[in-house]
């Protein structure tokens, strides 16, 4: 990155908002209330809470006693946490008061109607709920949390969700649109995000990434690549053999030449999802209007198409983006990471892990996504469970920017079993790390890994116990349609898991059947409601073990994506022969490991016979006092409700 003189810094602070990104109301309980905030200069004021309409603040903080990191040159991330006695169940309002101004006049878009403050309330009942996972931002729909922002405007505080929990894929940093990656680099630039280096790489760092003839679309031949087989294997061929090796990418997704790369871009791309504001301060026609020259090249024409195709839909991304900024903060938001918020595949099998991880320049990317991951999502979930320890590390590396401090951080993320956690409320809410603690295959390189490994399982069993209602977070559902997991069972054996995906719950024997014992422990809750993503389409399941007349009542419920779905011909295929091949008579339960379950299929609300459906949607669950489902139903992007109905009241149910 070219210096900039000290006129030039005087410039573009006084031109840049102070607050870049949110507030975002993170873990809200009535002991503690967190936010976190991207800003351009260190922040200096007071938090205010206010009861809903009085002046006079019934709680006061400073601002600065919140952890913060400096992220560049123009950019720190907040993550503060005030501790306090604070109203359950009744209007509050907060404010910023800073030197720039309140929160109102740095941001009225952020306010409903005739609000002064954001509002919130802190509902200890977990009982609405709003959740969803995979919001792609040039996928060609509307955004569904803008519609969650239009729902919650006409809602009364009192009748609002407990909270939102996004469970996996907030961004796609394996499939970053053009305009997209082009808006993220002139952030980089104007917030002067800091740079990196990288070893054993063709580009010896992220300013030179920047100027590069790769830079767009063509990342993919500068991303590492790896000989298939391993060098064990390679070492024992003979020379005809060598020379045939397959070398194939470590990334694994499809649509990697734009697959974010540095730390900077990763922490862009999440200001750039979350608040319009950055949006203001960069050129979104920059590289149109030269021609399409990058590098002292043309853009190659196909290219340059789907640039032009891509364009308009993240225009119509960002023209929401208001709207989302003010959704997050008025409602507490929970977050857990999938494979998208790093990359596509992310620990499907041990063989994917060993390629990636013993490179050192693909080692660096990840452990960016986890970095990044960490400050903007899974800090304001759970902020007690990152002590001085991790905190140390952390700061060594903020504090002194080089690669050794980076690379020593990643690898303590990379050790870290911490990203699990339990939100307090009732029904308790356990949301499951399925990425990073796997029950690796001991068989072959090539299977699918569990998701989660057995101690991981017996932790998660641990907190079930004596519990008589939890909602359980899982980024995959536990209870998938069986047709698709069939294919991916074919394609494992095949030896081609990473082409569709080959990651359940099923998929592993020893994490499937421990899953499904702990369904069956005698001290574990009589209601489990599971909510998950991941698929890119929704549906609903009511789950009972069979031969047990004190069966708990588990309820599957998936609501997939925010803004994403899956390819509309392919998934009515496999609705109509999960249908036909896994009837309640059909043989061929027998032969799937949940033949122990009995599972009934929630016919949704249409006029069709689609089980499965295929909108981009966020769902919505409300329960009963005892953490049963009341009402289970997705809000569409285009603002309409779908609901899954009981299955008493419509008389139809499959296996």
């Amino acid at each position: 990155m070219p210096e900039t003189s000290q006129e030039q810094l005087q410039t573009i602070v006084s031109d840049l908002p102070l607050i870049l990104a949110g507030p975002v109301l993170r873990k809200v309980t009535p002991q503690e209330i967190t936010l976190w905030l991207a800003v351009s200069s260190p922040l200096d004021g007071t938090f205010t809470l206010h009861r809903a309409s009085e002046e006079e603040a019934c709680f006061e903080a400073d601002l600065a006693s919140g952890h913060h990191v400096r992220i560049g040159q123009h950019a720190w991330i907040y993550q503060v946490t005030f501790h306090g006695e604070f109203p359950a169940d009744t209007p509050l309002e907060y404010d910023l008061l800073t030197q720039s101004g309140s929160l109102a006049k740095l941001q009225p878009s952020l306010l409903y109607g005739t609000e002064q403050r954001v509002s919130f309330i802190i509902k200890p009942r977990a009982d609405y709920i709003l959740h969803g996972s995979c919001r792609n931002p040039h996928y060609p729909s509307k955004d569904s949390l803008v519609a969650a922002d239009t729902q919650l405007e006409s809602q009364a505080i009192e009748e609002r969700p407990s909270l939102l929990m996004l469970s996996g894929d907030q961004i796609y940093a394996d499939h970053v649109a053009g305009a997209m990656l082009d808006a993220i680099q002139q952030v980089i630039e104007r917030l002067g995000l800091y740079d990196e280096t990288f070893e054993k790489a063709r580009i010896q760092s992220a300013s030179e990434l920047y100027q590069h003839p790769y830079n767009f679309y063509l990342r993919d031949k500068i991303l590492p690549h790896y000989f298939e087989g391993g060098e064990e294997i390679i070492d024992k061929l003979p020379a005809l053999g060598r020379w045939l090796r397959r070398r194939v990418p470590v990334f694994s997704s499809r649509e990697s030449g734009n697959h974010l790369i540095s730390l900077s871009e990763f922490m862009a791309m999440y200001l750039l999802v979350w608040s319009p504001v950055l949006w203001r301060c960069v050129n979104p026609l920059r590289l149109q209007e030269s021609q399409f020259n990058w590098g002292g090249e043309t853009l190659p024409s196909q290219w340059q198409q789907l640039w032009m195709k891509e364009t308009p839909e993240i225009t119509a991304f960002v023209e929401g983006l208001p709207q989302v900024q003010r959704l997050l903060a008025h409602l507490p938001t929970y977050m857990i990471f999938d494979d998208h918020d790093i990359t596509d595949d992310w620990n499907l099998t041990v063989g994917w892990e060993q390629a990636a991880y013993s490179d050192p320049f693909s080692r660096r990317i990840i452990g960016n996504g986890l970095v990044s991951y960490w400050l903007c999502q899974g800090w304001g979930n759970a902020p007690e469970k990152f002590d001085e320890t991790f905190l140390t590390h952390a700061m060594r590396y903020f504090d002194e920017p080089d690669s050794d401090n980076q690379d020593s951080f990643i690898d303590y993320l990379y050790r870290f079993e911490g990203w699990h956690y339990t939100v307090a409320t009732t029904p308790k809410m356990v949301v499951l790390d399925t990425r990073t603690r796997r029950w690796r295959s001991e068989s072959t390189m090539n299977k699918p890994s569990g998701l989660m490994d057995w101690e991981a399982l017996l932790e998660f069993h641990q907190e079930l116990i004596d519990e008589s209602a939890v909602i359980v977070v899982s980024a995959a559902p536990m209870f998938g349609v069986k047709f698709i997991e069939t294919l991916q069972r074919l394609m494992t054996w095949l030896g081609r898991p990473l082409i569709v995906d080959a990651e359940n719950w099923m998929a592993h024997p020893g994490s499937a059947n421990t899953m499904i014992s702990i369904f069956t422990h005698s001290k574990t809750p009589t209601n489990f409601v599971i909510l998950s993503g991941d698929v890119h389409y929704s549906f609903a399941y009511d789950v009972k073990l069979r031969f047990r007349k004190s069966s708990p009542n588990i309820y599957q419920i998936t609501a997939s994506g925010i803004k994403n779905e899956f390819p509309e011909r392919l998934l009515r295929i496999c609705d109509f022969l999960d249908r036909i091949l896994y009837s309640p008579r059909s043989p061929l339960n027998w032969f799937t490991k949940r033949k122990r379950l009995k599972i009934y299929k929630r016919d949704p609300d249409l006029d069709n016979d689609h089980r499965l459906i295929n909108r981009s949607a966020i769902g919505e669950v409300r329960l009963d006092d005892k953490g049963k489902p009341i009402d289970i139903a997705i809000l569409t992007a285009e603002g309409r409700r779908v609901s899954f109905p009981p299955i008493n009241r419509r008389g139809k149910a499959g296996l």
